[in-house]
């Protein structure tokens, strides 16, 4: 049955399967054979990143594919059963038209009742790592792959579909001229997975004075800043505990990856307080999707403890500039409760993760989650709709 909402809603976190030529469409010819390439193993495509098979998605044609909300169940916790992840997922089916065109999927989001949604990538969170350190391919690899971006599914489709065109911070420079681009293309929103940042100059957070010109542009255009999870810096550190140094996506639920307390973008937004990127960039509007919401109880823990003993190198508590300046889209079985308490209805959006396996299969059917935390009706509104329509419009300075 429909849920139906008396409004139509944004979803924080949409997501396309992208085209077999995302990466390559408009790679430039220098970097063809450093970037990323298809070859042909065993009888299955695969992608072969600096002379490595990457294994970030397992079918990255994504046909077949798993059904939107096979893992709902799972990802809440519940597997009586124990059975075994192939299992769970059920029978695969053929990619819908819907999941890489973006008409198709107009029609479908109006059946599904939503407004409109900031697009995301799936495979594309997962290649940044695999791609370093040679800076000048992950540079041109990310060009390419948001000119495919823009082409097949633009910046701000008929004011509904707002793709995030990805940036990579690793050559600063380069950071600078493609928020440049997407803003020309009328970009809303722009993602980037969190963590520290590889450079010529050695390893860097990603709000050191290196990157300012690219954090002022962000800040006087008023574009929101997406940090969405994915391959990060911190798969180096798995090796030590007996773990691959990469990712893989589904299999890291099983091993020990899924118990490990690393946390990025908890020591990111950690970072970015402790260094005072906010007061350098009073404007500035982050949004952390698809990454839950735990991490923010633990952060406020440290930040208050941080606050107390060393309250001079914060212009104010840190916990309050934290609120003003960044949104949460907590997981659907998270603790929502107490969330609402910590940030306010204002601060946080709802994302669906939707066509994904460990998404909803009915993106609508967030509110239900709200509801069975007691929020009101304006909150619930305000978590369903008004929060990000109001991101997705720019606030420039």
């Amino acid at each position: 049955m429909k849920t139906e909402l008396g409004f139509t809603f944004f979803d924080c976190g949409n997501h396309y399967y992208e085209a077999v030529d995302a990466f390559t469409r408009h790679i430039e010819r220098e970097y063809k054979k450093r970037a990323i390439q298809w070859a042909q193993l065993d009888g299955r495509a695969r992608l072969i990143i600096g002379g490595r098979v990457n294994r970030f998605i397992p079918n990255p044609t994504f046909d077949p594919v798993g059904k939107p909300g096979a893992l709902d169940e799972y990802f809440r916790g519940r597997n009586p059963r124990g059975a075994d992840l192939n299992a769970l997922f059920g029978d695969l089916e053929p990619i819908r038209p819907e999941y890489r065109d973006r008409d198709a999927r107009l029609a479908a989001m109006d059946e599904q009742g939503m407004q409109g949604c900031i697009m995301l990538p799936t495979l594309g969170v997962g290649m940044e790592q695999a791609l370093l350190p040679d800076l000048e391919a992950t540079a041109a690899t990310f060009r390419a792959f948001n000119r495919w971006m823009q082409e097949d599914w633009g910046f701000a489709y008929q004011e509904r579909i707002f793709a995030a065109p990805y940036i990579t911070l690793c050559i600063p420079d380069n950071a600078v001229r493609e928020l440049e681009w997407a803003l020309r293309h009328d970009a809303r929103f722009i993602v980037m997975v969190p963590g520290p940042v590889t450079t010529e100059v050695g390893m860097r957070a990603p709000g050191d004075p290196l990157f300012d010109p690219f954090w002022q542009l962000a800040n006087d255009s008023g574009i929101t800043v997406c940090y969405h999870s994915g391959e990060t810096y911190y798969s180096k550190f798995m090796p030590a505990w007996g773990e691959a140094d990469y990712m893989m996506s589904f299999q890291a639920l099983l091993g020990f990856r899924s118990l490990f307390s690393g946390d990025p973008l908890q020591d990111t937004f950690a970072n970015h307080l402790h260094k005072g990127l906010f007061h350098r960039f009073p404007n500035l509007r982050m949004a952390c999707i698809e990454s839950g919401s735990a991490w923010v109880f633990h952060l406020f823990e440290k930040l208050a403890k941080s606050y107390g003993q060393i309250p001079f190198i914060y212009q104010e508590d840190p916990r309050e500039t934290f609120k003003r300046h960044v949104w949460v889209s907590p997981f659907y079985e998270d603790e929502l409760a107490d969330l609402l308490k910590l940030l306010g209805a204002d601060r946080i959006i709802m994302g669906s993760d939707y066509p994904h396996v460990e998404g909803l299969a009915e993106p609508a059917s967030y509110i239900k989650d709200l509801q069975n935390f007691d929020y009101a009706p304006d909150q619930c509104r305000a978590v369903m709709r008004d929060n990000g329509l109001e991101l997705a419009l720019r606030r420039p300075v």
